[in-house]
């Protein structure tokens, strides 16, 4: 049993990567506009559908991005609809966006499962065979986020998106559009969460309602840093995919789902319980 730790602990790091870049994609929304987009699965989902059809004519690679792209501009367009209200509506509207989603994707591609090949073969890992595309998912995740992390800190528009994040108003008033940002926060959002159906799909089949699982996943993910840290929303993906992968390896993998919804319970209880002791310290 555990000559196959090692196999596990890089397929759960594989699907962690996944969970990780959906859950990017929300804290890239929330921390800007303060919404939170229960959109965000149906890009991952829009992301692996359109790979799957851009590939029947297209290279690998070509056909991957442009999916992203699409992804992107499905964000852009949610983000039009969104933004401009309260936060509380948008989050209807985002709920309301992604359950439409579910009835143009059933429309163009049916409701089938879809998958894709991806990097072919496998690796020995211990006494694990685990498939090469493991390897191309992390090897791509962890770029991207540090690309993220140079973006938010190095550049004149990553810095406005932060400084949105920081205080709206006071953005504002320097001359920030931040509507706009609010629209480049979806767009970011979009294409992380295209990014990620379109790398797990070739490990895991996707269908029109896989987005119910990702979004519960990468919300888990998200929440560890207050739906306000990328860099958490990596390791608390990394963290939930590694946790499942060894309860389906050592026990039953129908409780993958529970772990996700118990690491939410818990880390929401924990804060809930943290916020009085802080609001008592200015005083």
């Amino acid at each position: 049993m555990l000559g196959e730790l090692a196999g596990y602990l890089v397929t759960g790091l594989g699907t962690g990567c996944g969970y990780a870049l959906v859950g990017s994609g929300l804290v890239a929304v929330y921390r800007v506009t303060r919404v939170v987009n229960f959109a965000q699965g149906a890009f991952a989902v829009v992301g692996a559908m359109c790979a799957s059809s851009f590939l029947t004519a297209l290279p690998h690679g070509i056909a991957e991005l442009g999916a992203v792209a699409v992804a992107a501009v499905v964000g852009l367009l949610v983000g039009l609809v969104a933004t401009g209200t309260t936060p509380q509506a948008a989050l209807i509207v985002t709920l309301g966006l992604a359950v439409f989603a579910y009835a143009v994707e059933v429309l163009v591609w049916g409701d089938q499962p879809r998958s894709f090949a991806g990097v072919p073969g496998a690796v020995t890992i211990g006494d694990s065979r685990v498939q090469s595309h493991y390897l191309l998912i992390i090897g791509v995740t962890l770029p991207v986020f540090a690309g993220m992390a140079l973006f938010f800190t190095r550049t004149d528009t990553g810095k406005a998106l932060t400084a949105c994040a920081s205080n709206r108003y006071a953005a504002r008033v320097i001359g920030i559009d931040v509507r706009r940002m609010g629209l480049l926060a979806f767009t970011i959002g979009g294409a992380l969460g295209g990014l990620a159906g379109v790398l797990v799909t070739p490990v895991q089949q996707i269908t029109f309602d896989t987005d119910v699982t990702l979004i519960v996943n990468g919300f888990a993910a998200a929440i560890l840093g207050g739906l306000t840290r990328p860099a958490v929303a990596l390791a608390g993906g990394l963290l939930l995919g590694v946790t499942q992968a060894l309860v389906a390896g050592y026990g039953n993998a129908a409780h993958q789902t529970d772990i996700a919804l118990g690491l939410m319970l818990a880390v929401m209880i924990w804060r809930a319980a943290r916020r009085p002791a802080a609001q008592e310290e200015p005083a």
